[in-house]
This record gives structure tokens, sequence and C-alpha cells, in this order.
């Protein structure tokens, strides 16, 4: 009697190791979380690296705070890319998939068997909603956090200082870049922008990147949910950038010129036209003027010539076969009495 090999352990079971680093770090931050409370934790992990590392860019670029924030946005950008361009592949794999979602959502009127062949359609086009969700949440992560950095970098009393010089590192340099010069361009990077420019650029800069983002071929609830994301993102952001900080206005505007040249990539030439014919749109190209109008007599007249030309000509025998057809057949009638 053979004795059945043992079962080889399924790939399924296998953790891969972003998952794997994905639970351990969950892990820490559950513990610090415990230990320390949920501010601290938030600010030792966040808040604090974050005016560390703009401090640093600062120095880097000789003491202007306002390229070290665009710089440090080109160095978050470039970090996050992988899940950039997934959200744009994700997106264009919606677009591709819309046509036979739309066949789905006629043929099947059962909302499981629908959903389940909607699954199966995002499936083949390599669809992935958690895609698209990634990016957003860890742009508006940095957002915030961000914000919540320029309120401690940017303070100019006395109180703020002593409580920026606590979230330091020990390094000497570091503590020598204190206090940072706000002034960046037309902007003081600590005070929200007076003059409405700043806000206004922030809230083009979202509408270019919500048009960017719209899907073909969407049914008619999803182009009039896109069509109000469209406007009512733009209105927002820019009723928030009139209470916040410039500097991050300045942010938000050198993220969305990020996600330009990301469009690019993956979009190629197309999703550059899309991004300047929102932000240069050409002029509508005046029409070439008609030709006169031909009279009814003239169009009446080479129409007659026109059936004179294709008429075929008539041939007309001689007389004299003519006659002696006629005579046979006369001749035909005679006998047949």
């Amino acid at each position: 009697m053979t004795r059945a090999a043992p079962a080889a352990p399924s790939a399924g079971r296998r953790m891969s190791p972003m998952t794997l680093i994905s639970f351990i770090a969950i892990a820490v931050v559950a513990s610090m979380v415990l230990i320390y409370g949920f501010s601290n934790t938030f600010n030792l992990i966040l808040i604090n690296p974050l005016i560390n590392a703009l401090i640093v860019l600062d120095r880097l670029v000789f003491g202007e705070f306002g390229v070290a924030i665009i710089l440090f946005t080109l160095l978050v950008r470039l970090a996050t890319l992988p899940f950039t361009i997934r959200q744009f592949q994700s997106m264009k794999s919606m677009q591709a998939a819309q046509p036979r979602l739309e066949e789905v959502r006629k043929k099947f009127k059962d909302p499981r068997k629908r959903s389940e062949e909607e699954m199966k359609i995002m499936r083949e086009h390599g669809f992935n909603p958690l895609g698209c969700v990634m990016p957003m949440v860890i742009q508006f992560g940095l957002f915030f956090c961000l914000y919540r950095a320029l309120v401690f970098t940017m303070g100019g009393s006395p109180e703020s200082l002593i409580g920026l010089s606590q979230r330091l590192y020990p390094w000497s340099f570091i503590h020598e870049s204190v206090p940072l010069n706000q002034h960046f361009l037309w902007l003081n990077l600590g005070q929200p922008d007076t003059t409405f420019i700043l806000p206004i650029l922030v809230g083009y800069a979202t509408y270019v990147q919500q048009k960017l983002s719209i899907t073909p071929n969407a049914t008619p609830q999803q182009a009039q949910q896109q069509q109000m994301m469209t406007w009512m993102m733009p209105l927002i952001l820019v009723w928030i950038s009139l209470s916040l900080p410039s500097g991050v206005g300045v942010y938000w505007v050198a993220t969305n010129i990020f996600t330009l040249f990301a469009s690019y990539y993956v979009y190629g030439r197309r999703g550059l036209g899309s991004w300047w014919h929102v932000l240069l749109p050409l002029p509508t190209p005046t029409p070439a003027p008609a030709p006169a109008a031909r009279s009814q007599q003239q169009a009446a007249a080479e129409k007659n010539e026109q059936s004179d030309d294709d008429r075929p000509e008539r041939v007309t025998a001689p007389a004299s076969k003519v006659r002696a057809a006629h005579g046979k057949r006369r001749g035909k009638r005679k006998n047949r009495r």
C-alpha cells in the first residue's frame, strides 16, 4: 500500500513581504498608541520628522523656505510615484471597460448577477479600486500633516519658537536655521494670502486635475457626479486656502503640476493635451464662407444637359427593312386565314 505524498503548501497561504511589513508597521503603531497616546504618537511619527525635514531642506536651499516646500513636494511625489501611476492606470482601465460595463447594465436586471459580471470585467481589465483611493488618501494625509508642520514651523511668537525647539532633533545645524525666512515671492508662508492669487491658483489647479480624471463613456448618473466633483472640489479648496498658511497652497499647486507629468507618463500626449486644452483653450476657428447659392434656372439647365448627354442614341433601321418585316407579318396572317 503506497503512502500518499504530503500535500504541498498552497501559494495562497504564503504571505507576501509587503503584507508582512504592513502588519509589522500596524503592530508597532498600535503599540506606540497604547504607550504614548494617539496625539504624541501622531507627532512623533509624522509631524516631528516632517518639521525637521523641512528645516534641513531650507538649509540646503540657502534659507528659501518656499523653495524648500517645492523641493519637499517633489521628493514626496517621487516617493509616491508608483501609487500615482497605479491610480492613472486604474483610471485608464476603467475607461476601457466602460462600454462593456454599460452593456452589462442593460443586459442584466438582477443586481447580484450584474455586480458579478461587472467585477469579472474589472478583473479582466486589471482595474483595482485601491489603486485610485490610496494616492488620494496619501495626498490628503500629507496635506493635513504639512499644515500642522507649518503652524509649528512658521510661528512668529516666542511661545511658538519654544514649542518648535522641543520638536527639533538634537542637531546643531537644525537649531541654527531657526527662525526661518517666511517670505517667498509675494507670500508670507505662515499667513493666508490676502491678495487671493494663491487660492485662485489652488482652485484652478484642482479644477484641471478633476477634468483630467473624468471618465468617458460614463453613465448619466456617473457623469453628473463627476461634473459635480469637478466644481465642488476646487471651490472647497479655495475656501480652505483662504484661511490656511500660504505654504500649504504652494504645496498643493506644486503637487498638481507634478501630476501633469505623471499623467503624461501614463497617457502620453493625450494626457498632456487634455491639460493644455483646459489651461490654454484654443480659439474656435472661424468657419469658411459658404459658396454662393446657384440659381434654380442654372441648376435645371445643368440637369437637362446632363440627362441629354447620358441618354442613349436611337438607331433607326432603313425603311425598306421595316416595310419588309411588316409585309412578312401580313403574309403570315393571310396564310392563317
